[in-house]
């Protein structure tokens, strides 16, 4: 029994045992199935530049060898340590990765000796389930990234930095577009002037080359202009102003000046533009500017857009042209060209009211609209509507709309009709609804409270700057200003990213007690957010006030009165110059004085006074001039009167003045007069574009390419023998070239002084009277003598023809390099020329060159020796023929 019970334990055991077995195998399937996924990762670390000065920032590249999925995604929670030589460790940590499974870090040793860099990646999740672009395995949300540590990087700090490219210097020659990529400094002397209206100064930037002469490089006919002569009396064609003015809506845009022949308020009538290389006078294109859907369109601006896509970094230039609605551009459909052909681009139909704005960083357009009745607004982005950045963007690494067409508020209709497919279409069909693409560009909604003074009607100026683009944050700000005659109110609306609608200030000043008696014409002038203030017009006391725009507080004034003429001319119209640069205002009017003022006293910096020496200007003893822009720290002004009367007066100053200082640059009476209700004189490229409505051409003035040649009069000469050096310094502008200029000057254009400059101008490009004695350029001349020494000979001024000459005795024989240099001015470029003489003891036959001053007498003296010689010879032969004569004749008589 007992071995019987032994026996049961035993099977009940084994049994037991089985069964166990059995449902282990069976169970481990299932246990391996669900089971963690794992994957081995490769952690590793770049390190640029290595060897590297102490102090010098160094580029880390960090990540692991397997990528993601899209743009959103990236490896989170890597570090870098850093052993520095002393024993001690920094740490770089919480980085993030990008898509490609790698990113960027920066870091700057601060001692020499070697460092040890390892970037670690931490053990981690993997969020979502894609296929590996890298091994082509399909990755599983879940899966457990393991971690890893990259191998350890050497990096050597030492005492000497290391070199960076060295950059290019600015131009110091005559240049024309394309700027080679690799020209990065150029761009300050490189800008555009986007802006097509008519009337309204401005300071620009990107223009650090500006003229600071009247040098003309080109001039195109715009149209019939000038006088018209004959029986017509002294009377000139027309030149638009009052109220037809021409060469509106031009604009110039990386390089290339675009400009109508007429005056957009022609409605229906075509309106060609021609674009022309503002640098060389060469015209690109001519003709109307048309879409798909519209023909016969006018530009409101330009833009250089930029672009900064995971798959493509650039900048994209457009300009944008829409109809006209009551004889003026002002349509609601917008149509994008390329500059250079003015082909058609794309199209957004139905942008939505505001203010249109850009952005300071990458030039995309915005609509900022304040809704008074409703007290609702909004930032519209039409960047954000055709290719936002982002995860939900259709294609959001590329700019590519080029041949499509975009439709936005209330726009739904329009699927049908003239316009056959929508890229992006507002209102949905259906549901009358916003669709997704179009909330999409709406980037702000908000509200604002209607009960600002003077409500929309108060709002002088809007920003909208420093957007960035991957994080999605912005700035800006509305400035409202209401005056009266008891007090004036200041108020500003923050636009900032989160804080839109709110209010930043509502401030009240009470005016002048006696305003209210006199009752006095007061206007508001302008506003520079970027500067801080506004200005303020107390027009009949002929004063100034001014206003912060960062609180809305008063700031100072009233001004010292201008000068009465200066009342003249409404200041809301545009008809009375004023402006803002650099935290100064200017002003000016119809009396010609020109005045500067500190906003933060109301002190007065400088005064000009533009006299008319001839009193041709009949409404005062000084030009009415006008403010074009400030470039490069210089203030451009022109004349004009917008109905004057013929015969136009003459004589009228084209001015550059320092804007700090008020001094004068430079003057040239009547080469350029403006006009009012046409365009007024742009600038890009460092070249300004000038409409003169004198002779009704275009000019390019900016600094001009000169040459330079020089030559021996003989180029073999022995030693002890002055060499005559000579050479010319010549204007070779692209209007040098016209066959107007190439008849009247057959051997070429001189290089004059920029003293003289204005006036030279006046006689080559506009037949005045030649100057009296214009003086040419300064020629540095040089010499490399046969012990390759440099030797400085000196300095010559070319005459007004454009030669120049210049001698010198060489002191050795051998062959010289003469170098003839022309360093430039304010109106050209410099220039350079070599030629080479020989000298050689052993030449002595037909030498014509100049014979120095201390030899001449010992050379007299051996030439009267050798002659005396020679003709006591000659005598003593005729007197031998004589006594033979005489002899001959003596014996025949016998």
């Amino acid at each position: 029994m007992n071995i019987d019970k032994s026996k049961s334990k035993i099977s009940t055991i084994a049994l037991i045992l089985l069964l166990t077995l059995s449902a282990t195998l069976v169970a481990l399937p299932a246990a391996t199935a669900q089971q963690t996924p794992e994957k081995k990762t490769y952690a590793f670390l770049g390190v640029v530049p290595n060897p590297v000065g102490v102090n010098q920032m160094i580029l880390l590249h960090v990540g692991i060898f397997e990528n993601l999925d899209t743009v959103d995604q990236g490896w989170e929670g890597l570090s870098i340590t850093i052993e520095r030589p002393d024993g001690e460790t920094d740490t770089i940590d919480n980085i993030r990765t990008d898509s490609t499974g790698g990113t960027g870090a920066v870091y700057t040793p601060t001692m020499t000796g070697t460092h040890y860099l390892t970037a670690h990646f931490p053990e981690q999740e993997l969020k979502w389930t894609f296929r590996s672009y890298t091994t082509h395995e399909t990755l599983t949300a879940g899966t457990i990234m393991l971690a890893s540590d990259s191998e350890a990087v050497e990096l050597v700090v030492q005492e000497e930095p290391t070199s960076y490219y060295p950059g290019q210097p600015l131009p110091n020659e005559y240049w024309t577009r394309p700027i080679d990529a690799q020209l990065r400094e150029w761009s300050v002397v490189s800008g555009s002037w986007l802006w097509s209206a008519a009337r309204g100064p401005r300071a620009v930037t990107g223009n650090d080359e500006a003229p600071e002469t009247a040098h003309i490089l080109w001039a195109k006919p715009l149209t019939w202009g000038g006088q018209a002569g004959g029986t017509m009396e002294d009377w000139s064609f027309s030149h638009g102003d009052a109220y037809e003015g021409k060469w509106d809506n031009r604009i110039i845009i990386n390089g290339i000046l675009i400009y109508p022949h007429r005056a957009a308020r022609g409605g229906d009538l075509p309106l060609y533009y021609t674009a022309v290389n503002l640098r060389t006078g060469e015209e690109l294109w001519k003709k109307t500017l048309s879409s798909p859907e519209e023909d016969n369109l006018g530009i409101l601006f330009g833009q250089n857009l930029k672009w900064a896509g995971y798959n493509h970094h650039a900048i994209y230039p457009y300009i944008w042209a829409t109809n006209y609605v009551g004889r003026r551009l002002a349509g609601d459909d917008w149509h994008a060209f390329d500059p250079y052909t003015g082909e058609w681009q794309f199209t957004v139909a139905n942008v939505p009211s505001g203010t249109t704005v850009f952005d300071e960083t990458n030039g995309w357009i915005y609509c900022v609209n304040l809704d008074w009745n409703t007290g609702e607004g909004y930032i519209w982005s039409m960047t954000d509507l055709i290719i936002p950045f982002g995860e939900d963007s259709p294609k959001p690494g590329s700019w590519g709309p080029a041949g499509s067409n975009y439709v936005t508020r209330g726009s739904g209709t329009r699927t049908a009709g003239r316009y056959e497919t929508w890229d992006a279409a507002e209102v949905n069909e259906t549901t009358g609804e916003l669709t997704e693409d179009a909330q999409r560009a709406y980037i702000a909604n908000f509200t604002f409270p209607t009960d600002l003074p003077g409500g929309g009607g108060a709002v002088r100026a809007t920003a909208f700057g420093n957007r960035s683009q991957y994080t999605d944050v912005w700035s800006g700000k509305i400035f409202g200003l209401q005056y009266g005659y008891t007090e004036i109110n200041t108020w500003g609306i923050s636009l900032e990213s989160g804080q839109e609608g709110t209010v930043l200030f509502n401030k009240t000043w009470d005016a002048p007690a006696d305003w209210e008696i006199g009752r006095p014409v007061i206007e508001y002038e302008t506003t520079s957010l970027k500067d801080g203030f506004a200005a303020f017009w107390a027009k009949w006391e002929l004063q100034h006030y001014f206003f912060s725009t960062d609180d809305g507080e008063f700031m100072s004034g009233p001004t010292k009165p201008e000068y009465y003429m200066n009342l003249y001319g409404m200041t809301e119209g545009g008809e009375r110059p004023y402006m803002i640069w650099d935290g100064k205002f200017y002003s000016s009017g119809a009396g010609g004085y020109v005045y500067c003022y500190d906003p933060e006293t109301a002190d007065t910096l400088w005064t000009y006074i533009t006299d008319d020496p001839y009193q041709e200007y009949l409404f005062a003893n000084q030009f009415w001039e006008f403010f074009l822009f400030i470039a490069d720290g210089k203030l451009y002004l022109n004349h004009l009167e917008h109905s004057a009367i013929e015969p136009m007066p003459r004589s009228g100053p084209w001015l550059v003045l320092d804007a700090t200082t008020g001094e004068e640059i430079a003057r040239a009476d009547g080469l350029f007069r403006g006009h009012l209700w046409g365009g007024m004189a742009i600038i890009g490229d460092s070249v300004i574009a000038h409409y003169d409505t004198y002779d009704l051409r275009i000019y390019a003035i900016g600094k001009g390419p000169s040459e330079t040649t020089v030559s021996i009069q003989n180029d073999v000469i022995s030693l002890g023998r002055d060499a005559m050096i000579k050479g010319t310094v010549m204007d070779v502008s692209p209007g040098t070239e016209y066959i107007e200029q190439t008849l009247r000057f057959p051997d070429g254009v001189p290089a004059i002084s920029d003293e003289d400059q204005s006036e030279w101008m006046m006689y080559v490009y506009k037949q005045l009277k030649r100057p009296e004695d214009p003086t040419g350029v300064t020629v540095k001349i040089e010499v490399v003598n046969p012990n390759n020494e440099y030797e400085r000979l000196g300095t010559t001024t070319s005459d007004a023809y454009g030669n120049y000459a210049l001698a010198f005795e060489p002191d050795v024989e051998g062959t010289y390099m003469i170098i003839a240099t022309f360093e430039g001015s304010g109106a050209y470029y410099g220039s350079i020329a070599t030629s080479y003489l020989t000298v050689d003891d052993t030449v002595v036959a037909e030498e014509t060159d100049l014979t120095p001053l201390e030899n001449s007498v010992s050379d007299v003296e051996v030439s009267v020796s050798n002659m005396t010689t020679y003709l006591l010879a000659i005598l003593a032969v005729v007197i031998i023929a004589l006594l033979i004569a005489v002899y001959s004749l003596l014996k025949s008589q016998k």
